[in-house]
């Protein structure tokens, strides 16, 4: 194995003083889904917001002086990025990251903010860090992987071991995971110390590359990925955490789209927690299947670096994923008071109308007709059918868009 707990421990004791001590929180409306306490690891706290500071502090913090006058180099689409930026910065270390070109604006002015320069290259973090390998093999600069080495690991799973000893009787860990480096070096730590808890690591759905990676026993690379939570989208699980992940990690879920952002969207509402929605897998996993895990359970959040733009589309996401965002299209006459109509129709179900289009342009209307499309703003998926059956009562032609 490349990395034992003793790493672990001794990772902890460098980053002693440079990560924060975060409490845990009680999320008493998992909780009720549950049966059991949930708690949440609220690593969108942390330094540089998320628990990659761990990872790359450790990394950097063991080079040598010779290494350290070459520079280091990172990709990243964001989290790591400030990670590595902000432990050169701490350890006075040139850094150079190369980001994708889809990084968002915050991820890449607080990564500059830190000290470190900023490259973009290729549209994924595989495809950045090929153009990291480039630097690095031009220039000596020692690169520093997101997931793929034995410091990373340990790093990272300084994170198990303070879980732990904040919620000693945990029976289910959850985790976020992308390349793999915070799952692995939290189900080493956990797993060495009491191997009856439970660990599982949560992927999007769109960019989940461990189950086809594990049902063949070696890291298998993805064709594609499509999915909002960039932080985890990576396309090869890297050497080392595989082989971790394989030995102590109980189970990978995936989760899609809907249950990610609608997650990061219960996180903000209940948790008062601004979590990207990498950050979110988990606990995405755990508002979707409740009962498949034992409680105590801990839910990390790994991340919450995320646009406000990106946010915004979220939110929006989330609430049409819970019925709490509809849009329904109306086919009407054209002619006077059927747009009255249609309003009175979705008032009478107490319901918010946010916009309303007009469109006779559609070449499946008849000449005479109109279509009406109404975005509503609901109390969820319940009252959004009572609005559906609201409209239909008026024996209108509706379709849910």
């Amino acid at each position: 194995m490349a990395v034992n707990v003793q790493e672990i421990r001794d990772a902890g004791e460098r980053l002693d003083g440079v990560i924060a001590d975060i409490p845990v929180a009680n999320a008493r409306w998992l909780s009720e889904l549950v049966g059991g306490p949930v708690y949440l690891i609220p690593e969108n706290l942390q330094r540089a917001g998320s628990f990659k500071i761990r990872g790359a502090f450790n990394r950097l913090s063991k080079l040598t002086q010779e290494e350290r006058d070459l520079g280091v180099v990172a990709a990243s689409a964001g989290n790591h990025a400030q990670g590595v930026a902000l432990a050169a910065r701490m350890l006075g270390i040139r850094a150079t990251v190369f980001m994708p070109q889809g990084a968002t604006i915050p991820k890449v002015e607080a990564t500059k903010g830190y000290g470190a320069e900023v490259e973009f290259a290729g549209s994924s973090i595989d495809e950045a860090l090929v153009e990291a390998r480039a630097f690095s093999d031009r220039t000596g600069a020692i690169l520093i992987h997101p997931f793929d080495h034995q410091d990373i690991v340990a790093g990272q799973g300084t994170l198990g071991l303070e879980i732990l000893e904040k919620i000693p009787d945990v029976k289910t860990v959850v985790v976020c995971t992308g390349g793999g480096g915070l799952l692995a070096g939290v189900a080493l730590a956990i797993k060495s110390l009491n191997p009856e808890v439970t660990v599982i690591g949560v992927q999007a759905e769109g960019a989940a590359a461990y189950p086809a990676s594990l049902a063949v026993g070696s890291p298998q690379k993805l064709d594609n990925m499509s999915t909002m939570a960039d932080g985890i989208a990576v396309g090869l699980p890297g050497a080392i955490p595989f082989e971790i992940v394989k030995e102590h990690v109980d189970e990978i879920m995936t989760v899609s789209e809907d249950q990610l952002s609608s997650a990061a969207l219960l996180l903000l509402e209940r948790a008062k927690m601004v979590v990207e929605p990498a950050g979110a897998a988990a606990t995405a996993a755990v508002m979707a299947w409740p009962k498949k895990f034992e409680a105590p359970v801990a839910v990390v959040l790994s991340g919450g670096n995320v646009d406000s733009l990106l946010l915004l589309r979220i939110i929006r996401h989330g609430m049409a994923a819970s019925g709490r965002y509809m849009t329904v299209k109306v086919r009407v006459p054209d002619s006077p008071g059927n747009l009255a109509q249609v309003l009175t129709a979705v008032q009478q179900a107490h319901a918010n109308i946010v916009e309303v289009d007009h469109n006779r342009m559609d070449p499946s209307l008849g000449v005479d007709e109109v279509e009406i499309d109404i975005q509503v703003e609901t109390r969820g998926r319940e009252h959004a059918m009572e609005v559906m059956e609201s409209l239909n009562r008026q024996g209108f032609i509706v379709e849910e868009l």
